[in-house]
């Protein structure tokens, strides 16, 4: 599993012009990549990472300051360009693994008592952000 995680003043997520997920106030943005080995073990420990994170100002955490999270599923996080100039998508896994790994990695963010607002899982989508910081992290669960 993979996160881009991004320190946002704010931010949103479109289908077709309409608005699926928003974050109005400071938090963090979480593009998230499933590859074939991942669990739900994975997702879980990944999100009570990324709640704890101390990367919000003042060196707190989502969980410290009760700050929302918007979390995109993205499966080109697991792009393979070595070869050539078309990536390959080989490692990021199929829709019936990733599909309820991102709902597990949602639902355990949830069961910690975050605000989460999502995006569409499948769909075309236009992300708008306010990166603060800038602040983004590439993690690895």
């Amino acid at each position: 599993m993979r996160a881009v995680v991004q320190r946002v003043s704010e931010a949103s997520v479109s289908v077709d012009g309409e608005v699926v997920g928003r974050i109005d106030s400071p938090g963090l943005l979480v593009l998230l990549g499933i590859t074939h080995d991942d669990t739900a073990e994975v997702a879980d420990k990944l999100a009570g990472k990324i709640w704890t994170l101390r990367i919000l100002p003042d060196e707190q955490s989502c969980a410290d300051a009760n700050a929302p999270l918007l979390v995109v599923s993205q499966f080109t996080l697991y792009a393979d360009t070595r070869k050539g100039r078309r990536p390959s998508w080989s490692a990021a896994a199929p829709r019936p693994v990733s599909e309820p790994l991102v709902d597990a990695f949602v639902a355990a963010l949830r069961s910690r008592g975050a605000q989460v607002a999502t995006g569409r899982f499948g769909a075309h989508m236009a992300v708008e952000l306010v990166n603060d910081g800038p602040v983004t992290l590439v993690l690895d669960g």
